[in-house]
């Protein structure tokens, strides 16, 4: 990563340096390839504004390998963490709660994954548990920091978490957007162009393409069933079905894309096909005949989209938020038993979509225009007449990871 401190757009004598005077500069802090996902699909609302500079930095998370090149990748400006908190900026934009409490301007906070649909888990030392269990993203541990809310607007899909935050945080509902999820709306707006997508990742009109997804974690189904991408790749017929694997980002980021390529060589050779973390999913789930996951995210999406599901057991209880799409897809999709043959169950494999898509947004459809609204709010500047729709995400790359 460059850590070298960078002299524009940001800094006390960038004026020296730009081209255009007077914008209004957005931070985007990226903490984990899936966070920058998630920003990617906000920043894509602003940054064409010519009132509007957006710059970039890596934030504090266990899981930012990476992203650093990533972003570089993306042709996007990125400073250092160090400058980062030491620049004043007329708004942060972050999908994930490290080192925020160590910048100096309103942050614009919202969630990285389908809603807040998981539990914080226990940490394994200290002294006996709590018994309440606590809904991640929306306590006050990751909320509050020094007697303040660390946010100045917390971006809310559904209802029923600012139900939770008046519960668990409730000092922090001043600062509450209802917008709905814009992951969901772009999903759903990608579907026009399942034809697109699998011709892009080879699969032909004839077969019927099974992603398997898999959260992070030794609880996820990469870590639980590895051995479930061979089985199909076997016990499926090549002709009739193509098999596709979506791993959370973290996985990657913790084992390293090396090890994982090297994992599933056999598979690929096989005829697996695999995203890189930096692909957008979307796209996969968008072509896929049947989704197999877990307590992911992505179940949840693709089931919300209209993927028929299948899923594996759950690893425990206390996983998932109660009441959540998480937990609804837990309780109600068919479960996949790995130990039995697999085509046949597949064949019954169930959609969700209208139960699953009411519990992650309250707002379906409008999220483009609630979060455009509340982002120029924030920057003080009146929005383009311009307006926006969620879009198709871009077709998947031919290449393989």
């Amino acid at each position: 990563m460059d850590h070298e401190w960078v002299a524009a757009p940001v800094g006390i004598d960038a004026h020296r340096w730009i081209s255009r005077t007077s914008c209004r500069t957005i931070l985007v802090v990226v903490h984990s390839m899936v966070s920058c996902h998630r920003l990617l699909d906000v920043v894509d609302l602003v940054e064409t504004d010519p009132r509007v500079q957006v710059v970039f930095t890596v934030g504090p998370d266990v899981f930012n390998g990476g992203v650093d090149g990533h972003l570089r990748e993306l042709g996007a400006l990125v400073i250092p963490w160090h400058q980062a908190v030491r620049s004043n900026v007329d708004l942060v934009l972050a999908a994930s709660h490290g080192g925020l409490h160590e910048l100096h301007s309103p942050v614009l906070l919202m969630a990285h994954g389908a809603g807040h649909g998981k539990l914080v888990p226990p940490a394994g030392h200290g002294g006996p548990p709590a018994r309440r269990s606590v809904v991640y993203g929306l306590d006050p541990q990751r909320l509050v920091r020094d007697g303040r809310v660390l946010a100045s607007t917390i971006v809310l899909a559904h209802r029923a978490e600012r139900d939770v935050l008046s519960e668990q945080c409730p000092d922090a509902l001043p600062a509450v957007v209802l917008a709905g999820d814009i992951c969901l709306d772009r999903l759903v707006a990608s579907l026009h162009r399942r034809d697109d997508y699998r011709r892009a990742l080879g699969v032909t009109a004839h077969q019927r393409l099974v992603v398997v997804s898999s959260t992070w974690g030794s609880d996820g189904l990469f870590g639980r069933f590895p051995g479930l991408l061979t089985d199909l790749l076997e016990q499926l017929s090549a002709d009739r079905f193509r098999v596709a694997a979506l791993l959370h980002p973290a996985v990657w980021a913790a084992h390293g894309q090396r090890q994982i390529r090297a994992w599933t060589r056999a598979s690929r050779d096989a005829g697996l096909i695999l995203l890189r973390p930096a692909d957008d999913w979307r796209a996969l789930v968008a072509a896929a005949d049947y989704v197999v996951g877990d307590h992911g995210s992505v179940t949840a999406y693709a089931a919300a989209a209209g993927i028929a599901i299948l899923r594996i057991a759950s690893p425990a209880a206390g996983v998932t938020t109660p009441g959540s799409a998480q937990d609804f897809v837990l309780r109600h999709a068919v479960r996949l038993q790995p130990q039995r043959p697999l085509e046949a169950q597949l064949l019954t494999a169930g959609r969700l979509d209208a139960e699953v898509g009411c519990l992650l947004s309250s707002h379906p459809g409008a999220a483009t225009q609630l979060l455009r609204r509340a982002v120029y709010q924030r920057l003080g500047l009146s929005r383009p007449q311009r307006r926006r729709v969620a879009e198709a995400v871009p077709a998947p790359a031919t290449r393989r990871p």
